[in-house]
C-alpha cells in the first residue's frame, strides 16, 4: 500500500534544548483513517505542525503526497488540509465567504460547485449566509473543517475535531469523516476520546515522550494486546480464595460473590475449562458467567504508562 505521508528519522529540538520528537519514522497509507494517540506533551501537535509546514524540523525528512515539505513546500501544503484544535475564524464573515477565501489562499480558482458540495456535506448549506459569530460552537468547528476542505486536499489532519461538541454532533462528524475517506481523502486524527479512535480508525499509532512506541492495525492491535476476563458469579460469597484456586490470574471481588479470571484469548488453551473443573472439585457453585475483552482505551492507558497491555475491565461485561 502506498504511503501518502512518509516520515523518516524526524527530530525536533527547541531552542531551550527540549527534544519534542526523537527519531520518528512513520508511513501513513493513502485512503486510510489513522489515529495518532498519546498523552498531553507526547509530541502529537509538534509532529502534525511539522508535516503541515507550521514548525521547522531539526533533522529528518517528511514527504506529503510525494513532495518534500521543505524543498517542495508549496506542493506539499496544497495537498494538506488542517483542522486545528483551536477555533480561529473571522467572526464577522459569512460561512460562504470564509470558506471561499480559504480556497483562494491556496491559489485555487473559484469553484462555487465545490464549495456548495462541502457545505452540504457538513450540513452548513442552510447557514451559508450566516455570519460566523451567529453559529454555535459545534457549527463553528464544522466551518473549520469546511475551510480545510475548500482547496480539495488529499490529506486531512483533524486535531481534536470533536472537542467540546455534544454526543449527537460527534457521531454526525464521525459519519462525515467516513464519507471523506470513501472519497479518497486520507485522514489523520488526534483525539483524547479513545472510543473515537476505536470507532473510526483503520490503524493506530501511539506516541509517548516524543517517540512512536507502536503502530498497528486497530483490529490486530486489540487482538494481539487485548486481554479477556471471565467473571464467575457465585451462588454464595467466599471470604477468600481456597488454596486449590490460588492463581495469579484469578482474583476475588470485594463482595466475595465474583471470581475474576484474566487470560489471553489468543493462546491455544485459555484455562477456563480447568478453572470450572477446579470450582466443581472445591464444591463452589456459580450462577452465571460473563466475559469482556479489553478496549482500545485499556490498551492505550497501559502502553502509555507501563508499556504492557492492560487487562479487561470487569465492570462492563458481556455474556459468554
Amino acid at each position: 500500500m502506498s504511503a501518502v505521508i512518509s516520515v523518516k528519522d524526524l527530530n525536533k529540538i527547541y531552542q531551550g534544548g527540549f527534544q519534542a520528537l526523537k527519531n520518528i519514522n512513520l508511513d501513513i497509507h493513502a485512503g486510510e483513517i489513522f489515529a495518532l494517540l498519546g498523552p498531553n506533551g507526547a509530541g502529537k501537535t509538534t509532529l502534525i505542525s511539522i508535516i503541515c509546514g507550521i514548525v521547522n524540523p531539526s533533522s529528518g525528512t517528511v514527504l506529503a503526497d510525494g513532495y518534500d515539505i521543505v524543498r517542495d513546500y508549496r506542493e506539499a501544503r496544497t495537498a494538506i488540509g488542517l483542522v486545528p484544535q483551536e477555533l480561529s475564524t473571522d467572526a464577522f464573515e459569512t460561512v460562504w465567504d470564509t470558506v471561499s477565501f480559504s480556497r483562494g489562499l491556496f491559489g485555487k480558482p473559484r469553484n462555487d460547485a465545490h464549495i456548495e458540495k462541502v457545505l452540504k456535506v457538513l450540513s452548513l448549506w442552510d447557514k451559508r449566509d450566516n455570519k460566523i459569530m451567529m453559529l454555535s460552537g459545534g457549527m463553528k468547528r464544522r466551518v473549520m473543517i469546511a475551510k480545510a476542505l475548500s482547496h480539495e486536499p488529499k490529506i486531512l489532519f483533524l486535531d481534536e475535531p470533536t472537542a467540546g461538541v455534544d454526543v449527537e454532533l460527534r457521531r454526525e462528524m464521525w459519519e462525515m469523516v467516513r464519507q471523506l475517506r470513501e472519497q479518497g481523502v486520507t485522514i489523520i486524527l488526534t483525539t483524547h476520546y479513545i472510543e473515537e479512535a476505536e470507532e473510526m480508525a483503520d490503524r493506530v499509532g501511539i506516541i509517548r515522550e516524543g517517540k512512536i512506541i507502536l503502530v498497528d492495525d486497530k483490529a490486530r492491535l486489540m487482538q494481539k494486546l487485548g486481554r479477556k476476563q471471565l467473571t464467575v458469579h457465585l451462588a454464595e460469597p467466599l471470604q477468600s480464595l481456597p488454596a486449590t484456586l490460588d492463581d495469579d490470574a484469578l482474583a476475588l471481588s470485594e463482595d466475595g460473590y465474583g471470581l475474576v479470571y484474566t487470560y489471553d484469548a489468543n493462546q491455544e488453551t485459555t484455562g477456563i475449562a480447568e478453572l470450572l473443573r477446579a470450582l466443581n472439585a472445591a464444591g463452589i457453585e456459580f450462577k452465571d458467567l460473563h466475559s469482556r475483552q479489553s478496549s482500545l482505551e485499556d490498551i492505550f492507558v497501559d502502553l502509555v504508562h507501563n508499556g504492557q497491555p492492560a487487562p479487561a475491565n470487569a465492570s462492563s461485561a458481556g455474556e459468554v
